[in-house]
């Protein structure tokens, strides 16, 4: 049984003809599962974007059966969005002051606003620019500035309720690893008392100490000023975003470049979007969810008194008396089990939930976490998805608060904190049934997280058993890239092994590649573990078994992490860590060390592993019973003949991720060659088509290895330098592979071109050659108003006259574009026409075909003025619907993120003109009327490529003809 939801859908039929809406799609699923439980229930999503009012829940009655899971899927060719946000418009300038203001609705509160699809800073400068240099003296209540008369004039300008908004923001003030951030409470000129909430400074600044610490998580010094100040409109800078909650009002000030009136605003309502949250007597189960794309939260808890006291990869306290978590280790006794802080909120969460896969979805502009799992869930797979641009932890596994759930004394505690519902659950019986067990993550790309929250980790496993996470590919990370075990280990060592136990047990972290970490934050790694990762078993005699509880504890292994000069151990086993086997794992260019920590416990295997620094360095406590063996020294820059190519082939592998075709190759690392000219090449995006080049000129495809997804080797010229090696597919126009005729370089000129040189012709006739392979081609010039039309053949087919006039210079651009082609070789041909000059600057060879994303007319995001729905007219149209206008001068206008776009309507001879705009540019007209007089329904009237990645506004407007039909657009991405 297959369903169909739409953004504008409506009803129950939940027909191909007919979608329903998200909520009347699980109405349906649930009807049908309540009817036959073992149907094999899809649901497909049609494009667009879905804006929730509320969460999207999913509950037992949600559930299939195994091995007939309910899908809910996107439909062939779409990208659904589920979105927790409103998109703001109504926006005017506020004098000449180039900020915009806009309303938004009364009572709206959010930490995030994300501006084509992206997170944009909110208002924000550093206390140096703000001139507040003078002495401030702390308190246990705050700060006195009077010493400090810029601060206390800037405060004095402000009500009390725009300074209860301000906050401060201290990275790396408790400790290197750490960002804590607090709000301001009030400030009395007369004093210049300037007050901050509590408990967020008790819990920044006085935090108690614990009995039998084996690693510090140091207080603030009160005196400390904050190094950043936010969230007041007199910050405002470019690209950067206020809220005025009180007057109902969002500002923001356009980066460079953007104009106001082509932005997609977005205001987060939502901090939750997908919560699926079964019982532990009845979990939810056997769902799937693939294809989809999780955007637009946000999660406003550090804008309340608690802050963001913040005490290691993004665990928090928010209890008053700045002992939470301590448990009886300290003075008077902190929230139990020891460890027990608050985490992270996630944008998509999910709780007794069983045999649930997330595969192939993108999770992006998330003002939380992106993903949770825990309490008592089983089996779900997370695989072959995007994590990016995150606020928080990409993805978070286990809760702080379940390191012993058979612990009768925990067992509120875990309700409480690990379900979204205590009341929910209330009746669940909690034991080993509440083990987060079977979780896989495989195959996913996580980078950009921790965009506010820097002490934030690509992949965070609290407690859990049987957690395997494999192949995946995290990198441009502000702190550690995968972390399991956090805090709880910071009461054990050695000589006190068992202070803090948990049910940790057979977890492996295999075969990811991890690079460009701790690029914000220090004192972390690429896999950084603390406390228990195994549950005793012991002989008969009642000493510990070794083997048997090795075999039962962390294996890590084959995993590769490069670039973090920062690291003080690549592979960081720090306090209480025991039970561990580092085996056959790469680390170069990391820092100080490959391997060790401070006062783990113990029971640490090195074996066969390639480093370019030391092993086994504990600086602290040391740990008992460690071995070390088979470790082969490699440099801190290594070349192709200093790693095995097997120990480079993990990562995201090609059939499970379709975002890897949709990334950018980039190199990060080059080795220098060696005396075969071999290079050894890592990166991101390499698939089979990724091209290598040196000084412009591509390397025969025969001279390169695709070793994975993030590996390549080749076989360069002889005097190559790494600084000349790419593997962008960017080919300037000095590149010997083209061929001129009439054409001259051109260097210097200061324009902007691309490397600052460009090929020009004069003569009429003369041509550029370019053979290539791929599915499609872009043409970089100049347009300005010497220059005029160029003609474009690919493959020797028909001449299309492309105008590059501009009465304002615009160099490096592209000035052609062409897709879909077959994949395999082409050329193309550009030849002067007209004008003054042709102008050339190079091609870009399209490896993989941007993905396009057809919208319906019906889609609520397109503007109508004067059209009108018509549907089931039988004509092959997209739904069966079109809009329609007999009035000319009506409208149809669709902001859309791409860079390019179609317009799907009618030719028939009952047509006319249309005009269509971009972006406020001169209006082309297009004839919709046939040459042959046959009816052509959902066909291509319009189509435009080459724009720059960004948003733009279309405007089709009905010019002449009986009628004017429209059957939506499809944008480029």
């Amino acid at each position: 049984m297959t369903l169909y939801a739409a953004p504008s859908g409506s009803g129950g039929v939940c027909s191909s003809a007919a979608p329903c809406s998200l909520g009347g799609a699980q109405a349906a699923v649930r009807a049908k599962l309540a009817e036959i439980p073992d149907a094999d229930v899809k649901v497909l999503l049609r494009d667009g974007t879905y804006t929730l009012s509320s969460t999207w829940k999913f509950g037992a009655a949600d559930s299939g059966t195994p091995g007939h899971p309910v899908v809910w899927q996107a439909a062939p060719g779409a990208r659904p969005v589920i979105s927790g946000a409103t998109t703001v418009t109504g926006w005017t300038q506020v004098g000449t002051t180039g900020v915009y203001s806009a309303p938004v609705p009364a009572g709206s509160q959010t930490r995030q606003v994300y501006v084509n699809g992206k997170t944009a800073k909110i208002a924000q400068d550093t206390s140096v620019a703000l001139g507040w240099t003078a002495s401030w003296t702390g308190s246990s209540s705050g700060y006195t500035i009077s010493g400090d008369a810029k601060a206390t004039a800037w405060f004095g300008a402000l009500t009390p309720a725009q300074v209860a908004a301000v906050e401060f923001s201290y990275p790396g003030k408790n400790g290197p690893w750490a960002h804590s951030s607090c709000r301001v409470e009030s400030y009395t000129a007369a004093t210049g008392l300037l007050k901050m909430t509590q408990p967020c400074w008790e819990n920044t600044t006085k935090r108690a100490p614990f009995a039998q610490a084996t690693g510090g998580l140091p207080s603030m010094s009160t005196n400390t000023k904050p190094t950043d100040v936010r969230n007041a409109y007199s910050l405002l800078s470019e690209g950067e975003w206020f809220l005025d909650s009180a007057a109902s009002k969002l500002f923001y000030k356009p980066a460079a470049g953007e104009q106001m009136s082509t932005l997609d605003v977005k205001l987060p309502r939502l901090e939750s979007l997908l919560q699926g949250a079964g019982t532990l007597s009845n979990p939810l189960h056997d769902v799937t969810f693939t294809g989809l794309q999780f955007s637009y939260a946000t999660w406003n808890r550090p804008s309340n008194a608690a802050g963001f006291a913040d005490i290691q990869s993004n665990l928090t306290m928010t209890l008053p008396g700045g002992n939470q978590g301590w448990c009886t280790f300290s003075d008077p006794d902190g929230v139990c089990p020891f460890g027990a802080l608050s985490q992270p909120k996630a944008n998509v969460e999910f709780t007794a939930s069983n045999n649930v896969s997330l595969t192939q979805n993108k999770f992006a502009a998330l003002g939380g976490a992106g993903l949770s799992v825990m309490y008592g869930s089983k089996n779900t797979l997370i695989q072959g998805n995007e994590f990016a641009d995150i606020a928080s932890t990409g993805i978070l596994l286990g809760c702080t608060y379940d390191p012993t759930p058979t612990d009768p004394t925990h067992h509120a505690g875990i309700k409480q904190n690990c379900t979204p519902d205590a009341a929910a659950v209330a009746g669940d019986t909690i034991g080993e049934n509440e083990i987060l067990t079977g979780t896989t993550i495989s195959d996913n790309i996580v980078h950009e997280i921790g965009k506010e929250y820097t002490s934030a980790c690509g992949i965070t496993l609290l407690f859990s058993r049987d957690t395997t996470i494999t192949n995946n590919n995290l990198y441009d990370l502000p702190y550690t890239g995968i972390t399991g075990g956090v805090i709880q280990g910071h009461v054990d060592d050695a000589s006190h092994p068992q202070n803090s136990t948990n049910i940790n047990a057979d977890n492996k972290i295999t075969n990811n590649v991890i690079h460009n970490y701790l690029s914000v934050r220090h004192d972390g790694g690429a896999v950084y573990l603390e406390g228990h990762q195994a549950k005793y078993h012991y002989k008969a005699d009642g000493t510990i078994d070794p083997v048997a509880t090795l075999a039962h504890g962390m294996l890590v292994t084959g995993n590769v992490a490069y670039n973090s000069p920062q690291s003080n151990f690549s592979y960081y086993d720090d306090a209480g860590a025991e039970w561990i086997k580092w085996k056959g794992n790469v680390a170069f260019n990391g820092g100080e060390s490959s391997q060790g920590g401070c006062s783990p416990t113990g029971h640490i295997w090195t074996e066969d592993n390639y480093f370019s620094h030391r092993t086994q360095y504990y600086p602290c406590a040391q740990p008992v019973d460690t071995h070390v063996s088979g470790t082969v020294s490699i440099p801190a820059a290594p070349g192709p003949d200093h790693i095995p190519a097997a120990m480079l082939s993990g990562g995201v592998r090609d059939q499970y991720n379709p975002y890897l075709a949709m990334l950018t190759p980039k190199a990060y690392y080059k080795s220098a060659p060696t005396a075969a000219n071999k290079v050894l090449i890592a990166g991101q995006g390499f698939t089979a088509a990724t091209q290598v080049w040196v000084n412009n000129q591509q390397v025969s495809a025969g001279n390169v290895q695709r070793l994975s997804s993030g590996f390549l080797t080749a076989t360069v010229p002889a005097g190559t330098t790494a600084d000349r090696i790419s593997v962008t597919a960017r080919v300037d126009n000095t590149s010997p592979a083209i061929a001129y005729s009439g054409f001259s370089l051109s260097s210097n000129r200061g324009f902007g071109d691309y490397n600052n040189d460009i090929q020009y012709a004069t003569a009429n006739g003369s041509t550029a050659t370019y053979s290539f392979t791929g599915t499609g081609i872009d043409v970089y010039g100049e347009k300005y108003s010497d220059q005029g039309d160029i003609g474009i053949s690919v493959d020797g087919g028909a001449q299309e006259i492309v105008s590059t006039t501009d009465s304002t210079r615009r160099a490096n651009v592209v000035v052609f574009s062409k897709r879909n082609l077959a994949a395999g070789p082409h050329t193309i041909v550009v030849t002067k026409l007209s004008g003054q000059y042709a102008t050339l600057d190079g091609f870009l060879p399209i490896l993989a075909e941007p993905v396009q994303y057809r919208i319906d007319n019906t889609n609520s995001a397109i503007t109508y003025s004067g059209f009108a729905p018509q549907g089931n007219r039988g004509f092959g149209d997209l739904n069966d619907d079109v809009h329609f206008a007999s009035a000319n001068g009506s409208t149809a206008t669709y902001t859309f993120t791409g860079t390019g776009i179609k317009v799907f309507g009618e030719k028939y001879t009952d047509q006319g003109n249309l005009g269509v705009t971009i972006d406020g540019g001169t209006q082309q007209v297009v004839s919709t009327v046939p040459a042959d007089g046959v009816r052509q329904a959902n066909v291509v009237v319009f189509s435009k490529t080459g724009l720059s990645a960004g948003s733009h506004t279309i405007v089709v407007t009905k010019l002449s003809g009986s009628w004017a039909t429209l059957d939506g657009f499809e944008f480029i991405d």
